[in-house]
């Protein structure tokens, strides 16, 4: 089957990972056609952190898309998270990267349209795809019907899943994947004027197994959300409003909710499983949540989408021209994916399935409410900034086990003289109440103490009447 090659590169989603790898391979000189099933420019995904790591900045400013953000109202993020040990709030540094907290409402329409701004990509909003051209085995172009049964058919030397965790591309090309269970269902809801809303980091609350988010973002918007194990699922939809509230003001530091208002309804979430697919095979590519959807509790969507469509433009952006040498690109993009996120999907994926901590996050996040290095090294990972291999090094969980120890042996030389002190007040208790031997009253073994010194003196050691009698007084 021949199809002209109308483009170099056909991507189906215009969100976050689709607008920007349409933006970097244009930029290297590319003809792209970016197709988009909404409509409306302004359509946004719903469900959604709205935190950018700092991991996807470099490529944010890359892409001239920092400036925008910010003059959008988005906000420069960091995060600080609770956990029993108390808070754990990793210090600040000039080499420390920041994010960005904004509503998909905003970012999106941006990133749309600083695409559709960008000379070689040619925006196609209102078409779903429907079919994918092979010709011997290789994807190479799409047809998508648009509105009012408009179809077209587009020939390209590479295809572009962008679309999602339940991507069409990948269903049509087969492209196999792997799904993990995830434990916990989610309520969010949007919040104005609470008092975090401007100059105030991200919370987390790992209440162990469940969780609680409070993310500032742009316009004084705050996002409150509450994920929590699937066992209390009947009993939260029978007063999800009530159990939203009485969350959030039983966890420390939480905003108070009668100081703002609720500006929208709440938003329920069940069933988003953690799904990792084969990201590439010769002429396709999966982008963003179409390659890897991890489960939503970290917030790792929007900062992945930006860092994978980073490494997809940089593996094939020069390698368009050639199919064998496209294939090449493809296999390093895949390589890519899998050494930078590997680790990452890896322990999310575990901890998705709503279990309590492991003896290894409790020892890390004991350490980091309690070290501030440690608190730095966790934050790092937070950020994905670094990997597992590094957040896991030998070095750091030593660092880790010597601030706990550190701590509590503080707490035991610090507890001792308490200890001491309530040791003696027993004794002279105790003492005083030994009336089995004699039957006296607490009152009466005391005035006995006060008219008989000496034995008042014996008695202090923990000894009774009888007891010093026997000793032939």
């Amino acid at each position: 089957m021949s199809v002209p090659q109308e483009y170099d590169v056909v991507i189906v989603g215009a969100s976050i990972a689709g607008s920007t790898t349409a933006i970097l391979l244009a930029q290297r000189g590319a003809r792209v056609a970016l197709i988009e099933q909404q409509r409306d420019w302004r359509a946004y995904k719903k469900v959604c952190g709205h935190f950018i790591q700092a991991s996807a900045t470099p490529l944010i400013e890359r892409i001239g898309l920092a400036s925008r953000i910010e003059a959008a109202g988005g906000l420069r993020n960091y995060g600080e998270f609770w956990a029993e040990w108390g808070w754990i709030r990793p210090p600040a540094a000039p080499q420390r990267r920041y994010g960005h907290n904004i509503r998909r409402e905003t970012l999106d329409p941006i990133i749309r349209t600083l695409a559709a701004e960008t000379p070689g990509v040619d925006l196609m909003l209102g078409y779903a795809v429907d079919n994918l051209l092979v010709d011997r085995g290789r994807p190479i172009g799409v047809r998508a019907e648009g509105h009012h049964s408009k179809s077209v058919t587009i020939g390209a030397r590479l295809v572009v899943g962008a679309d999602g965790r339940s991507s069409r591309i990948a269903q049509l090309a087969n492209m196999p994947k792997r799904e993990w269970r995830n434990g916990r269902f989610t309520y969010l809801a949007y919040h104005r004027d609470l008092p975090t809303a401007r100059g105030a980091p991200s919370h987390m609350w790992l209440l162990n197994p469940d969780v609680a988010y409070a993310c500032p973002n742009d316009d004084g918007v705050t996002m409150l959300a509450a994920m929590v194990t699937r066992d209390k699922r009947a009993i939260w939809k029978s007063d999800i409003e009530g159990n939203f509230v009485r969350m959030f003001c039983s966890i420390p530091g939480a905003p108070p909710l009668s100081q703002g208002r609720r500006i929208s309804p709440f938003i329920g979430a069940v069933g988003m499983s953690h799904i990792a697919r084969t990201v590439a095979r010769p002429g396709l590519a999966l982008v963003g949540d179409a390659a890897l959807a991890a489960g939503p509790l970290w917030g790792v969507g929007c900062g992945w989408a930006f860092q994978s469509s980073g490494w997809l433009a940089d593996c094939v952006g020069d390698a368009l021209d050639q199919p064998s040498s496209l294939d090449n690109a493809l296999r390093r993009y895949r390589n890519r994916h899998r050494w930078e996120l590997g680790g990452h999907a890896f322990l999310i994926s575990r901890y998705a399935s709503g279990r309590r901590f492991n003896v290894l996050e409790t020892l890390i996040l004991a350490a980091a409410a309690r070290n501030s290095w440690c608190a730095g090294h966790l934050a790092k990972f937070a950020d994905r900034t670094i990997g597992a291999s590094q957040f896991l090094a030998p070095t750091a969980v030593a660092r880790a086990i010597a601030a706990n120890v550190i701590h509590l042996s503080a707490a035991m030389r610090t507890q001792s003289p308490r200890v001491a002190h309530a040791g003696r007040q027993e004794s002279e208790v105790e003492s005083a109440n030994r009336h089995c031997f004699t039957g006296q009253t607490k009152e009466q073994e005391l005035r006995r103490q006060r008219d008989q010194p000496e034995r008042c003196r014996w008695l202090r050691i923990g000894l009774t009447h009888d007891c010093v009698n026997a000793a032939g007084e």
